[in-house]
C-alpha cells in the first residue's frame, strides 16, 4: 500500500489547479458512492485529483487515489486494499478506470456494506453500464456523467473569456442572445475561435499536441472500442472489426438517415447485430444518433439520422473538406444533448425538449422552413450578432 500512497502523492503534486471541468462542482461530494462515467480523454481522472488536492492538499493520509489498471491488482483484490485501508484509518477511497476490474460491481458493493466509514468514488468508460451492473449497488449509487469541453469551457481554458463565465439556460439565450452576443464581441473575437473549437476544442488534451491532435483523436478511438470496450462487454475480435468498420463507413455518410439493411450489408453483419453495434458505438461517444421523440418499446425502432459524435471527429477524420453544413449540425446536437432531449422532427433540423424548433445553416440561411412555426428559430454559423429569431450557432455552445 505505501508504493499506492507515494504514486498518488506524486499525482496530487503534479496536478493542475488553473482549469476546472464544469462537472466538478456539479457533484455533491458528501454522497458516500459516486460514480462518474464519460468518454475517455475528457478529464475524469484530473476532476478527481483536482477535488481531492482542493480540499485536503498534497499528502492526505486518510484518503486514496488509484486505477484499477495498476499492477498492484495483479496478486491483490480491490477488497483487501479496502480492508487494510480502513484499518489504518481510511475515509475516502477514489477509483480509477473501474471497467478495467472484472468484478469491480461486487467489489464495491461489498465494501460499501461492509465499511460504513467508507466513502467511494469511481470513474469508468462511458459504456459501463452503471444502472445494471447490480441491482442493490445501483440503488445506493449517485451517477454523473462527464462530456467533452462546450464551447464556453474552451474559451476558458484559452484564457479568452473568465473563469467565472457560468453557462447560461437555453430559455435566457432565446430570450436574449443579442444582449449576450453583445457581451462576448467586447471580451473576445467569436468567429476565429469558434472555429478554433470545431477543429481542436473539445479534448482537453488538445493543447499537448495541436498538430498531432487529430491522430491521437482517432488513436483514442481505437482504444476505445479495442481495450474498453472487450472491459465492459462480451465481445469478440471479430465485432470489434465490425465496429471499427462501421465507424469508419458513418464517417463518409454522416448525417446519414439510415437504410438499416443496406447498412447490415456493408457491414456483413445481421440487423440485430448492426443496431446492438450503432448503441455501442452511442454509449462510447463515438457517433450521436437522432431518433423520433418516444416513449417504450417504440425507442428501440432505427435512428432517423447519424452524426459522429462531436466536430472533432469530422476534421480528424476529413482534414481537407469536412462538409461544413454536417458539422454545424454535429456541434448543435453536441451541445444541447447535455441537458436536453434532442430529436428528429419532419418540419426542422432539431426539435429539442418537445417544444423548441431549430434550422442550422449558413448566415445567410433563409427562415422559410420556419416562419409558421411557433417556437422556431435560426441557429446560423457565421453570425457575431444575431436579431429576432436568428441566433449566432456558436452561442449554443455555454450552455454547459
Amino acid at each position: 500500500m505505501k508504493q499506492l500512497f507515494l504514486a498518488f502523492y506524486r499525482k496530487l503534486e503534479e496536478t493542475d489547479m488553473r482549469f476546472e471541468r464544469y462537472l466538478k462542482n456539479q457533484i455533491d461530494w458528501n454522497n458516500r458512492l459516486i460514480a462518474i462515467t464519460g468518454a475517455r480523454g475528457t478529464g475524469k481522472t484530473t476532476m478527481l485529483l483536482q477535488h481531492i488536492k482542493e480540499q485536503y492538499g498534497n499528502h492526505p493520509d486518510h484518503v486514496l487515489f488509484v486505477s484499477l489498471d495498476n499492477i498492484y491488482f495483479s496478486s491483490r483484490n480491490l477488497y483487501s486494499l479496502a480492508d487494510e485501508f480502513y484499518a489504518f484509518g481510511g475515509k475516502e477511497l477514489y477509483l480509477d478506470e473501474v471497467h478495467k476490474y472484472p468484478t469491480w460491481a461486487q467489489e464495491i458493493k461489498n465494501i460499501y456494506d461492509d465499511f460504513p466509514k467508507i466513502k467511494i468514488i469511481f470513474t469508468g468508460s462511458s459504456m459501463l453500464q452503471i444502472l445494471k451492473a447490480d441491482a442493490d449497488l445501483s440503488r445506493r449509487i449517485r451517477h454523473f456523467q462527464l462530456y467533452g469541453l462546450s464551447f464556453r469551457e474552451f474559451l476558458i481554458f484559452e484564457g479568452l473569456i473568465q473563469k467565472s463565465q457560468s453557462p447560461y439556460l437555453l430559455e435566457d439565450i432565446l430570450k436574449n442572445h443579442l444582449a449576450i452576443a453583445q457581451k462576448f464581441n467586447k471580451e473576445f473575437t467569436p468567429l476565429p475561435a469558434f472555429q478554433k473549437y470545431l477543429k481542436f476544442g473539445y479534448y482537453p488534451y488538445y493543447q499537448e499536441d495541436i498538430a498531432g491532435y487529430g491522430e491521437r483523436v482517432l488513436q483514442t478511438f481505437n482504444t476505445v472500442i479495442e481495450s474498453d470496450l472487450p472491459n465492459v462487454e462480451r465481445i469478440d475480435f471479430y465485432s470489434i472489426n465490425r465496429i471499427k468498420k462501421l465507424f469508419y463507413i458513418l464517417s463518409e455518410m454522416v448525417p446519414f438517415a439510415p437504410n438499416i439493411s443496406q447498412l447490415s450489408q456493408m457491414v456483413d453483419v445481421t440487423r440485430t447485430s448492426l443496431m446492438n453495434y450503432l448503441g455501442l458505438l452511442e454509449k462510447s461517444h463515438s457517433i450521436l444518433l437522432l431518433k423520433k421523440k418516444a416513449t417504450g418499446i417504440r425507442q428501440m425502432v432505427k435512428p432517423e439520422k447519424i452524426y459522429l459524435q462531436n466536430t472533432n471527429y469530422n476534421y480528424a477524420l476529413a482534414p481537407e473538406n469536412p462538409q461544413i453544413g454536417n458539422v454545424r449540425e454535429t456541434f448543435f446536437f453536441n451541445q444541447l444533448q447535455q441537458n436536453h432531449d434532442v430529436s428528429f422532427t419532419e418540419e426542422t433540423d432539431f426539435c429539442i425538449d418537445g417544444k423548441y424548433y431549430f434550422e442550422i445553416g449558413g448566415k445567410n440561411k433563409s427562415n422559410i422552413q420556419v416562419r409558421n412555426l411557433e417556437y422556431a428559430y435560426l441557429a446560423l454559423d457565421g453570425l457575431t450578432i444575431g436579431f429576432q429569431n436568428e441566433i449566432p450557432l456558436w452561442l449554443f455552445g455555454f450552455l454547459y
